[in-house]
């Protein structure tokens, strides 16, 4: 009954620690791509390709759903492989919709058109990838008209989380908020659109201001998920053991994913 989770490195353990905790009777195999970190700086048949490497080991854990908890994966490879790889007896999820929905005050399944919603300024701070891709921008047309989204290329600020820096990530944070504010002085709502980012959240938040709404992915993602299963709960694969598995040095990464969490995290070779 296992769901994979699948990130390029240590941010979609925040994913991982929402869902776990919204479905503690799940096991969940975690698939960091460490070796191949970070995707952001990747073009898309890389990221891609590397994506669907991930998925097809995943699927041999017997997760027959897996959640893609990496921005620039669902950004630059869902729907592709949505359209032409996926079999029809596997689900692979991203991590948008939920966050938009959230953000528009929809509920999961409204196909009604696109309609105007509050928040009409939006800063979205990603990857340089997730930001070329314009995946936030067409998954947000489809529910929302009239909403300005000022997108802002983070460069620099996955790696130093991933390396546990968190004085130059904070650094990082608070330039790439300046450099947003030039070009929309007052947004209403910000994404964080990397699941690495709510490690730095209340950054974010004194660098936005006390008006500025900061959506983060876990949470919302961890929700839907605990719905989606509801509703399909063949989805849930035969895999039985919640693991960890790495491309990287699973004893480093290890150290890493224990610091991340703040709970001990053991990984394995993938």
């Amino acid at each position: 009954m296992a769901v994979g989770i699948f990130d390029s490195g240590l941010g979609g353990l925040t994913v991982l620690d929402a869902v776990s905790k919204a479905l503690p009777e799940v096991p969940f195999v975690y698939y960091g791509d460490n070796s191949h970190a970070p995707y952001g700086v990747r073009d898309a048949d890389d990221v891609y390709n590397l994506t669907t490497a991930a998925v097809e080991r995943l699927w041999d854990e017997g997760c027959d759903l897996v959640i893609l908890a990496c921005n620039t994966a669902s950004a630059a490879a869902l729907r592709r492989m949505q359209e032409s790889w996926i079999p029809k007896d596997k689900r692979v999820l991203g991590v948008f919709v939920p966050l938009i929905e959230a953000m528009t005050e929809r509920q999961w399944g409204d196909n009604s058109p696109p309609r105007e919603v509050a928040v009409e300024h939006v800063a979205l701070f990603a990857t340089p990838a997730t930001v070329r891709s314009r995946a936030f921008q067409r998954e947000l047309a489809f529910r929302a008209i009239g909403v300005d989204v000022e997108a802002q290329a983070c460069g620099g600020l996955v790696d130093a989380i991933e390396d546990g820096d968190m004085i130059l990530a904070e650094a990082l944070v608070r330039s790439h908020v300046e450099a947003l504010k030039r070009k929309m002085p007052d947004p209403q709502a910000a994404i964080l659109g990397c699941t690495h980012y709510p490690l730095m959240q209340e950054v974010f938040q004194d660098a936005l201001g006390p008006d500025v709404t900061v959506y983060s992915q876990a949470n919302l993602v961890a929700d839907s998920l605990a719905d989606y299963l509801k509703r399909h709960p063949a989805m849930i694969g035969a895999g039985q053991e919640a693991k960890f598995l790495t491309t990287g040095d699973p004893k480093k990464v290890s150290v890493h994913a224990t610091q991340f969490l703040r709970r001990e995290i053991k990984f394995e070779a993938a």
